[in-house]
């Protein structure tokens, strides 16, 4: 009996470590199998996002549940015995064809998709080219620009907010409110889903921080200061250059002259400068904008025609005063300077010699 009793405890010992054994070999293949790929080739690509804060449990359910990886419990296994801790929030692009520590390791590293989307605006460009810019650039289009800035509401609420918008910028008259007041440079958004009006807004913060530094050098009206500064920057390269166009410029305003100045003519009639040259008939058609055409004498336009640069402001505020009446840019943007009718026709003569001319249509 005794040796009967011992054979059956020995059975049952085997028998437990034979389960034991079996238990142990099947949770070592159960976890070696949970971490081998979804798919063991042609993966897919599939895009997660973790929020902040999320932990791991939670992250290997949402892995799981996405068809990731192919056992959430595995992971958290996997996990506590490699001391993975330090799961970082964010969006990924995961491929399923990786085993379980490459998919983690991705996320260890806070191997995030980069959506931030880099805007350059160019100094110099105005309305159409911001809104053609914004377009190829997010999700809206040149319309949702142009929409915004008729909506007058938002633009009162411009005006309201930021010290150097006025009224002037609600002239029916002016093409686009905001044309000369957004600084151009080159802006980062989050992603391509961004609104126009946040875009502005980055534009118009960027804007109030500067002209903010400058505000006690501003002498006289900021509307007048702008649409000169939108002049001098497509007149002039340097800001030496652009001192002196200002100076002229208001010496002309002084002498109650028209400015004369073909790149006003070129934003009232909408050509882009190099598109094509005016025709004649362009130049002596009355526009506010115009200051080749009639009855502007005395007046700048009635607002900026691009989006100066900071040189250009900052050479408008600094102008240099001058008794030179003309002046003329070549197709090389070399900038001359006359005091007289008679040198600037002769002036104008040896260009067109020379090919350095604009020819106008007629």
């Amino acid at each position: 009996m005794k040796n009967q009793a011992k054979k059956i405890i020995i059975i049952g010992f085997a028998i437990c470590v034979f389960v034991i054994v079996s238990l142990g070999i099947g949770a070592c293949i159960w976890y070696q199998i949970g971490k081998k790929p979804v798919q063991k080739e042609n993966g897919q690509v599939i895009r997660i996002e973790i929020q902040e804060k999320t932990g791991t449990v939670a992250i290997a359910q949402l892995l799981e549940q996405n068809q990731v990886i192919k056992n959430a419990n595995v992971m958290k296994i996997y996990a506590k015995l490699n001391h993975i801790t330090s799961l970082k929030a964010g969006k990924y692009d995961l491929n399923n064809a990786e085993d379980l520590p490459s998919i983690l390791s991705h996320i260890q590293n806070g191997e995030v998709i980069d959506e931030t989307v880099k805007i350059t605006f160019v100094e110099g460009k105005n309305m159409r080219s911001i809104a053609k810019t914004i377009a190829e650039k997010t999700v809206n289009s040149e319309e949702d620009v142009f929409a915004l800035l008729k909506d007058e509401e938002y633009i009162d609420s411009l005006i309201e907010k930021y010290w150097f918008l006025t009224e002037d910028i609600k002239n029916e008259n002016i093409y686009y409110p905001l044309e000369g007041y957004l600084l151009p440079d080159t802006y980062i958004f989050e992603n391509k889903e961004v609104s126009v009006k946040t875009i502005f807004n980055f534009m118009l913060n960027y804007m109030d921080k500067f002209l903010t530094q400058h505000q006690s050098e501003i002498k006289y009206n900021l509307h007048e200061l702008m649409t000169l500064a939108s002049i001098s920057e497509l007149e002039g390269v340097s800001k030496e250059d652009r001192q002196q166009i200002v100076g002229v410029l208001i010496h002309r305003l002084n002498q109650g002259m028209s400015l004369g100045s073909d790149v006003t003519a070129y934003y009232a009639f909408g050509v882009d400068m190099g598109q094509r040259d005016l025709y004649t008939k362009e130049l002596k058609t009355e526009n506010p904008y115009n200051t080749r055409g009639p009855n502007m004498e005395g007046k700048l336009p009635i607002g900026p025609i691009c989006n100066p640069s900071k040189n250009a402001i900052l050479a408008t505020l600094d102008y240099q005063e001058t008794q030179a009446l003309y002046f003329v840019a070549d197709k090389n943007k070399k900038v001359y300077f006359t005091n007289s009718n008679e040198e600037h026709i002769n002036l104008i003569k040896q260009l067109k010699q020379q090919g350095l001319w604009y020819e106008y249509e007629k």
